[in-house]
């Protein structure tokens, strides 16, 4: 009975004793375990948030501090000095503008007749002007291709590196890459030459029809970028289908370019075809003719090629490049000097010079008979330069003569090579006469 009334008397605590509240109080409720629960859930997503806040602060801190003991560091010479709160004084420039038209498939070159590529300065613009300057170590630069509207008119000079990033024109889904070639290279002494770079695709898909080129700076020394240098940007560009070039006309032409080379004559054209049955395949047997007999020429070039449309061809034709080459024709008795385009430098009969202006009208025709017979035998004239000593050019033999009337402002014993254009022009006594009876009046 006692083990029984024990068992009772522990099945069923008194809750008033202290050691039953003791006990309770030991084991957590639901609720509680529910609550820290969530504010561990709570400490844990506010950590979360803060941890990319904090870390990009301090990088910024970080980041902050290397730029002003870097900028600290260049004091080599006052050029190299960058002043913290003037980081865009150094900027990269283009020397030259670009050769345009531009093809896909060409190589981009510089502007000019020498075809040269680009060249890409460091200069500081804290004065006046721009100077080109140097900075004590290597500077990697990358090319990129740009909207042709950027920049715009409120950053035409200075803008910031994520308004320079978000024009970049990247190719079109599914082409090669837009800009190929050496994109990437390494900037010393403050200069740096640009490198094979072509197009691969033309521009007429964005909406301002245009491209630049552009060049930042994407490493300097052996960290990655501390200092601010704005890009370079070339001007606004169209870029072409290769194809274009392949039917584009040459400014000026040269004298072996096919004859299609001219205004208003096409490739694959009517007035090509018409010339070429007739053994007029260049701009050189073009204008031979067009001053042999230039009704000849128009009348092979038929109805079809208007006056103004001769005007605008034989215009283009006139801006040729001659050269300094001169062609001779030998006779028994005589010797005749004709430019590229047989032209009348020089008659010399029997030993004697005869001046256009003295010619009468039985002796005009005799030598306009003999430069068109050296017009149509063309092929077996000999082609001398055009500083070749006169006399023996001219008498092959005779007693050298004292003066040539009308020929020389001075007295020399040369022929001196002619001067572009002027070959086409009226009867000169600047340097060689040619006789305004050769060929049609109407184009002399």
């Amino acid at each position: 009975m006692a083990a029984a009334k024990r068992f009772l008397e522990n099945s069923n605590p008194d809750t008033n004793q202290p050691n039953y509240k003791r006990m309770r109080s030991i084991t957590p409720s639901f609720a509680s375990v529910i609550k820290e629960a969530m504010k561990a859930n709570f400490l844990e997503n506010v950590s979360s948030a803060l941890e990319p806040m904090l870390r990009r602060v301090i990088l910024e801190e970080v980041e902050n501090g290397l730029r002003r003991y870097s900028c600290r560091s260049l004091t080599r010479s006052p050029s190299l000095r960058i002043k913290a709160l003037e980081p865009s004084n150094l900027r990269l420039i283009f020397n030259k503008k670009l050769s345009q038209p531009i093809f896909t498939g060409s190589k981009v070159v510089a502007g000019g007749d020498d075809g040269q590529s680009l060249q890409i300065i460091l200069v500081d613009t804290s004065g006046e002007g721009m100077v080109p300057t140097t900075l004590p170590y290597p500077i990697k630069v990358e090319l990129v291709v740009l909207n042709g509207d950027f920049p715009s008119g409120d950053t035409e000079t200075n803008w910031s590196r994520e308004e320079f990033d978000k024009h970049v024109v990247k190719e079109r889904t599914g082409k090669r890459p837009l800009l190929t070639g050496e994109l990437n290279f390494t900037m010393r002494d403050g200069v740096v030459s640009v490198g094979e770079i072509e197009f691969t695709d033309n521009s007429s898909w964005i909406r301002s029809r245009k491209f630049r080129i552009g060049a930042k700076v994407v490493q300097i020394g052996n960290n990655q970028t501390t200092v601010r240098i704005t890009e370079a940007v070339t001007e606004a560009f169209v870029v072409k289908d290769h194809r274009g070039e392949l039917y584009k006309k040459h400014y000026p032409p040269a004298l072996g370019d096919e004859v299609w080379r001219l205004e208003k004559i096409g490739k694959d054209g009517t007035f090509r075809k018409k010339l070429s049955s007739k053994g007029i395949n260049t701009v050189q047997d073009f204008l031979k003719l067009a001053t042999i007999d230039t009704p000849q020429i128009r009348t092979i070039l038929g109805t079809g090629m208007s006056d103004k449309m001769w005007e605008v061809t034989y215009k283009h034709a006139k801006t040729c490049e001659m050269g300094s080459k001169l062609f001779m024709a030998r006779g028994p008795n005589y010797v005749l000097i004709l430019t590229p385009i047989c032209q009348l430098v020089r008659a010399v009969i029997d030993g004697q010079v005869y001046p256009t202006r003295d010619l009468t009208g039985v002796q005009k025709v005799y030598i306009q008979n003999l430069v068109k017979e050296a017009y149509g035998n063309w092929s077996s004239l000999e082609e001398v330069d055009g500083l070749v000593n006169e006399p023996a050019l001219l008498t092959q033999g005779e007693p050298m003569v004292d003066e040539y009337p009308n020929v020389h402002q001075q007295q020399q014993p040369m022929i001196r090579s002619y001067q572009r254009n002027t070959i086409l022009t009226d009867a000169s006594e600047q340097l060689v006469e040619y006789n305004d009876w050769i060929g049609n009046p109407n184009y002399i």
